[in-house]
């Protein structure tokens, strides 16, 4: 792999991974495109792991009263809302691993072919405007149940399509589930860590440890920690609406090129 292959790949995964568009649908597209075949399969995860210290750095001291108030909860009975939304994520990360992993292993090589891409592009897109536009903004952050974060950490199971896009499923079911949409991307963010870091543990052994290794995870790391500030703050007052428009356009230029070759 080229280094200025590992960059531009560390990029398009920072500005994808934490936008609902889906950064496997990109990484696996680019590569088809430019006819890219030296690019590592486990490299797909190590770009991931970079999103993960961005994501890791900049909820850093929420990370920390999360786990906290995970560990007084159970060995104190002190009950915070901390401490209730740490078990929430650890619950809701469990049936979304397992139906992903089944997934993954059975349907990797089907789920990745350029057309499958483009419709889940495309459907994903439509659901995540219609769902938005509809959706009323009722329950924050802190006033999550156990059910709608359940819910939403089941839905991750279907981002093991690329194209789905993990951020995309679960910022669209809460948004169904009337959270509002700043609330929907940060615990979507914070869902994503637990199982990102299993997956990197899991191909640790396959990380070719090199110069465009580094240069990829760094730069999604950095371009990562920049869209989690850009998202967050646009969600305030904007909607999903551009990104859904965005995911049309993306789905249709693939199905264009597959036409074409």
């Amino acid at each position: 792999m080229e280094i200025y292959q590992a960059l531009i790949l560390g990029i398009v995964q920072g500005l994808t991974e934490l936008l609902p568009i889906s950064s496997s649908a990109h990484l696996t597209i680019i590569p088809w495109m430019f006819n890219w075949e030296n690019i590592p399969a486990s490299f797909d995860v190590a770009l991931h792991f970079g999103t993960l210290l961005a994501i890791g750095l900049y909820f850093f001291k929420d990370w920390l009263q999360l786990i906290k108030g995970g560990f007084e909860q159970v060995v104190k009975k002190k009950k915070t809302t901390e401490g209730r939304m740490f078990w929430y994520i650890v619950l809701a990360t469990i049936p979304g691993g397992i139906i992903g992993f089944i997934l993954d292993k059975f349907l990797e090589d089907t789920l990745t072919k350029p057309l499958i891409i483009a419709i889940a592009l495309i459907v994903m897109g439509i659901l995540l405007y219609i769902v938005d536009k509809k959706a009323k903004s009722v329950t924050t952050y802190e006033q999550m149940s156990l059910k709608q974060t359940f819910l939403i950490g089941l839905s991750q199971s279907l981002a093991f399509i690329p194209g789905v896009s993990r951020s995309g499923v679960t910022m669209t079911t809460a948004r169904m589930l009337g959270v509002e949409r700043e609330s929907a991307a940060k615990y979507s963010f914070m869902l994503s860590a637990p199982i990102v870091l299993a997956a990197t543990v899991f191909k640790i052994k396959d990380f070719v440890f090199n110069i465009p290794f580094f240069i990829g995870v760094l730069a999604s790391f950095i371009i990562g920690l920049l869209v989690i500030k850009f998202l967050l703050n646009y969600l305030k007052k904007g909607s999903f609406k551009w990104f859904a428009i965005y995911r049309l356009v993306f789905g249709i230029i693939i199905i264009g090129l597959i036409i074409l070759r």
